[in-house]
C-alpha cells in the first residue's frame, strides 16, 4: 500500500538520524577516541535505528491512520463540524488556564497543561456531540426560527432505521439514487458497531460483507437525494441488535429497513412498520402471463425427471417441462402457470413446439439471457 510504503521510508530516515545522534551521545559521554569503535557504535546504532524506524513507525502510524480514515467516512458532517468545534472550544479554556500555570516550574507546568488539554478537548468533543442540535441553532437560531414561525411549528421528518443486513445487501444506496427514499435514514451506532465487528472478522467471507456495508454507508452519505445520520440512541439493557432496532423504532414511532425475516416477522408481532427490500425487488419483477412466448437458455436440469431450468435476468426461475434434452440450449417456450411464493416467484413453461397453447400470431418473442439466476 502507498501510504504504508511512504511511511516505512519516513520511518528508515528517521531511524538513521536517531541513531547517529544516539552514537554521538555515547561517544561524547563515554569519552571514546579510536576510530574503529567509534565507526562500529556509529553503524550499529545508525543500523538499529533504521530497523526500528522501517518496522516499527508503519505499526504506530498507519493502523490510527486507517482507523481514522474509517471513522471519518462513516461520520456525518454534522458530526464532523460539532466535534471540531466543540474540541477547539475545550483546547481555548485549556490554554487560558494553563496561562495560571506560568509561575509553576516548566515541566511540571507542561505535564499540567498536557493533562488539561485532553481533558477539556475529550469534554468539548463530547460536549459538541451530544449538543450537536443546539450548537446548531445557536448559531443558526435567527433563520431556523423564523423558518419554523412560517411553517406553523416544527414539522416531523419520517425516519426508517437501516438493519445492518439491508446496508450490507447494498440495493438502498440504488434505491436512495432513483430518489424513491423520501424518509430520514437512520443508523444507531450498535447496528454501526456490529459492521465494524463484521469488518473485522477473520472469516474472509464476512469481512467482504461488513467492509461492504461500511462501503454502502459512505456511498449513502454522498448522494444529495437522502438524508442519513448516525445517532447514539441505545437500550442499554437490551442485548441483541435486533431487539433494539424494535425497541428504538417504537421510541421513535420509526420504520424498520431489512431483508431479514426473523426481524420482518417479531416486528410486525410488535406493531413495527417493516420495509423489506426483497418484497420491493419481487414487486418489480416484470410480469409475465400464461401464454406468453419467450426464448430461454436452459443451463440445468430440474428437480423433476425430464425438467430442465432456465432464469430471468432478474433471478426468477423458469422450469420447463421436458426441457431436460435441450440442455444448454435457446429454446422457444410457452408460459404455463406463475407461482407466487414466500421466497419470490417461480415460472412454469414448455416448449412452443409442444405447447398446446400455440405461438400468439404478431407477437415478437421475449429473449432472455439464461445463467445468472440465484436459484430461487
Amino acid at each position: 500500500m502507498r501510504v504504508e510504503r511512504v511511511f516505512r521510508l519516513l520511518g528508515l530516515l528517521l531511524g538513521l538520524i536517531a541513531g547517529f545522534e544516539y552514537a554521538r551521545f555515547i561517544i561524547t559521554e563515554a569519552h571514546f577516541t579510536g576510530y574503529t569503535v567509534t565507526a562500529v557504535l556509529i553503524l550499529l546504532t545508525m543500523l538499529a535505528g533504521a530497523l526500528f524506524g522501517f518496522f516499527g513507525l508503519p505499526y504506530v502510524t498507519t493502523k490510527p491512520f486507517f482507523w481514522l480514515e474509517d471513522k471519518l467516512n462513516v461520520t456525518p458532517l454534522p458530526d464532523l463540524v460539532a466535534a471540531t468545534a466543540g474540541l477547539l472550544i475545550g483546547l481555548l479554556v485549556a490554554a487560558m488556564v494553563g496561562l495560571f500555570l506560568r509561575s509553576l516550574p516548566w515541566y511540571l507546568g507542561f505535564v499540567i497543561s498536557l493533562i488539561l488539554a485532553v481533558v477539556f478537548a475529550y469534554w468539548g468533543v463530547t460536549l459538541g456531540l451530544t449538543r450537536r442540535d443546539e450548537m446548531m441553532a445557536l448559531f443558526l437560531g435567527s433563520n431556523r426560527a423564523g423558518a419554523g414561525a412560517a411553517g406553523g411549528g416544527k414539522k416531523t421528518v419520517p425516519s426508517t432505521l437501516l438493519d445492518t443486513s439491508v446496508i450490507i445487501d447494498g440495493r438502498i444506496a440504488d434505491i436512495a439514487h432513483t430518489g424513491f427514499v423520501e424518509t430520514r435514514l437512520l443508523v444507531p451506532h450498535f447496528v454501526l458497531a456490529e459492521l465494524q465487528y463484521i469488518a473485522d472478522s477473520s472469516d474472509t467471507l464476512r469481512r467482504n460483507r461488513g467492509r461492504r456495508g461500511l462501503e454502502v454507508l459512505n456511498l449513502l452519505q454522498k448522494e444529495p437525494l437522502v438524508t442519513i445520520d448516525f445517532i447514539d440512541d441505545d437500550v442499554p439493557d437490551v442485548p441483541e441488535v435486533d431487539a433494539k432496532l424494535i425497541r428504538l423504532a417504537r421510541k421513535r414511532e420509526a420504520t424498520i429497513m431489512t431483508n431479514d425475516y426473523n426481524l420482518n416477522r417479531v416486528a410486525q408481532l410488535e406493531g413495527v412498520k417493516i420495509l423489506n427490500i426483497n418484497d420491493l425487488a419481487n414487486a418489480l419483477k416484470p410480469v409475465v402471463i400464461p401464454g406468453e412466448e419467450m426464448e430461454v437458455s436452459i443451463i440445468k436440469e430440474g428437480k423433476e425427471p425430464n425438467q430442465g431450468v432456465a432464469y430471468l435476468d432478474d433471478g426468477t426461475m423458469i422450469v420447463i417441462e421436458n426441457g431436460r434434452r435441450y440442455m444448454h440450449q435457446t429454446l422457444a417456450v410457452v408460459v404455463t402457470s406463475v407461482l407466487q411464493t414466500a421466497a419470490g416467484r417461480m415460472i412454469f413453461a414448455a416448449p412452443s413446439s409442444e405447447s398446446s397453447v400455440g405461438r400468439q400470431q404478431g407477437r415478437p418473442l421475449k429473449k432472455i439471457q439464461g445463467g445468472g439466476g440465484s436459484g430461487r
